[in-house]
C-alpha cells in the first residue's frame, strides 16, 4: 500500500525557530566555529603570511564566488516560498496535484519545467510545499527536477554543445527519470521520522498582514538556508584548490571509473547547474556518458545543497536522499548515456 507520507509542522516547545527568532541557533553556532577555527588557524600560521598565501588567495576567490553565482537563485527561491507561505491557499496545490500520491510525483516533476532558477532555489520551495500539505514525494521529485530540466538549464545546455540537440534530450530524460524514480523511491521506503524540518508560522493567520509574514518567512527562510550554502560553498572551494589537475586525466581513460569521477566531481564542484554544463563541455577528455552523468547528478546532489537539505529537512533525511539520488542519477545517466550519446 502505498503511503501519503505528511510533515506534522506543529510547534514544538524548545524545537526549530519562529519569525521572532531569524537566526536559527544551529546556524549561529556553526558560524561561530569556523570564524574560530579559522581565527585560530591564521594565529598559529601567522596571519599576515597566511591570508596573503597564494593558496588562500585560491580558496578564498572560489568559495565567494560560488556563493555569488548561488545567492540569486537562494534569494529567489526564498521569495517564492516566503509568497507561497503567506498568499497562496493551502488548497491551491491539493487542487493542482492528482490526490494519487502516485500520479502527483511525476506531475509534479513537470513542473519543475517551469522554474528557472538552481538547486539553492528548490530546497525552500519544496520545504514550503510540504509545510502546505503537499505530500513530501512530490515535493521531493520537484525539488530535484526544477535545477536540472528548467528552460534556462536546457538552453545553457545546448549553447554550451552546439549541434549535438542530444546532449540536450539525454539530460532532459535522464533528470525526469531520476526525479520521478525518487519521488516513488520516497513514497515506498520513506518515513516521516525522518524529516526535521524547523517549525516555522506557516499560512495566513486571521488578522495578521499577508506582507509583515511575507517579510518574515522571508528573513527566516534566507537566513537559515544561507548558512548552511556558505558551508557548502567553503567544503567546494577546499576541494577546487586542494585536489591536482593531473588526478583528472588519471581517470579519463576508463569508461566506468570516468563516469564514477565525474558523479564524484559534480558532487564536490557543487557548479550552479545554469553553468554546469559548460564545465562538463570543457572536460574533453572524458566520454559523453560521463558528461551526461556529470551534468545529472550536479543539480541534484552536491556539497551546498547537501548542507541545504540537513538545514531545511534535517540531517537524517539529507544522508539518505543525497546517497539514494547519487546511485539513481548515475544509473539513470548510464543507461540514457547508453541510448542517446
Amino acid at each position: 500500500m502505498v503511503k501519503d507520507l505528511r510533515v506534522d509542522t506543529s510547534r514544538q516547545p524548545g524545537t526549530g525557530t519562529g519569525p521572532d527568532r531569524p537566526a536559527p541557533t544551529s546556524i549561529l553556532a556553526a558560524g561561530a566555529a569556523s570564524a574560530l577555527i579559522i581565527g585560530g588557524l591564521a594565529w598559529v600560521a601567522g596571519a599576515a603570511d597566511w591570508l596573503s598565501h597564494p593558496g588562500f588567495r585560491a580558496w578564498q576567490t572560489v568559495c565567494v564566488a560560488i556563493t555569488v553565482q548561488a545567492l540569486p537563485f537562494l534569494i529567489l527561491g526564498t521569495l517564492i516560498s516566503g509568497a507561497v507561505n503567506a498568499f497562496v491557499p493551502a488548497h491551491a496545490f491539493s487542487k493542482a496535484l492528482p490526490r494519487n500520491p502516485v500520479l502527483a510525483v511525476p506531475v509534479a516533476s513537470a513542473a519543475g519545467i517551469v522554474l528557472p532558477g538552481c538547486e539553492c532555489a528548490s530546497v525552500p520551495v519544496a520545504g514550503s510545499l510540504i509545510r502546505r500539505g503537499v505530500t513530501p514525494a512530490a515535493a521531493f521529485a520537484f525539488l530535484l527536477s526544477a535545477p536540472a530540466v528548467n528552460p534556462i538549464v536546457l538552453t545553457a545546455t545546448a549553447v554550451a554543445f552546439p549541434g549535438k540537440p542530444e546532449v540536450v534530450a539525454a539530460r532532459l530524460i535522464a533528470s525526469l527519470a531520476v526525479s520521478a524514480a525518487m519521488g516513488w523511491l520516497w513514497l515506498r521506503l520513506g518515513r516521516s521520522e525522518w524529516l526535521r524540518m524547523p517549525a516555522r508560522h506557516t499560512g495566513h493567520q486571521q488578522g495578521h498582514s499577508r506582507w509583515e509574514e511575507f517579510r518574515l518567512g522571508f528573513q527566516h527562510d534566507f537566513l537559515h538556508a544561507g548558512g548552511f550554502l556558505v558551508l557548502g560553498a567553503m567544503a567546494a572551494a577546499t576541494f577546487n584548490v586542494t585536489v591536482p589537475r593531473s588526478v583528472l586525466d588519471t581517470f579519463s581513460g576508463s569508461p566506468w571509473m570516468s563516469v564514477l569521477f565525474l558523479a564524484g566531481l559534480a558532487v564536490v564542484l557543487a557548479v550552479c547547474s545554469e553553468a554546469d554544463a559548460f564545465v562538463a563541455a570543457s572536460l574533453t577528455g572524458f566520454s559523453p556518458t560521463a558528461r551526461l552523468t556529470f551534468m545529472v547528478v550536479g543539480p541534484m546532489v552536491d556539497v551546498k545543497l547537501i548542507a541545504l537539505q540537513a538545514g531545511t529537512f534535517g540531517r537524517a533525511f539529507a544522508v539518505r536522499f543525497s546517497a539514494a539520488t547519487t546511485v539513481v542519477a548515475i544509473v539513470c545517466s548510464a543507461l540514457v548515456g547508453w541510448w542517446l550519446l
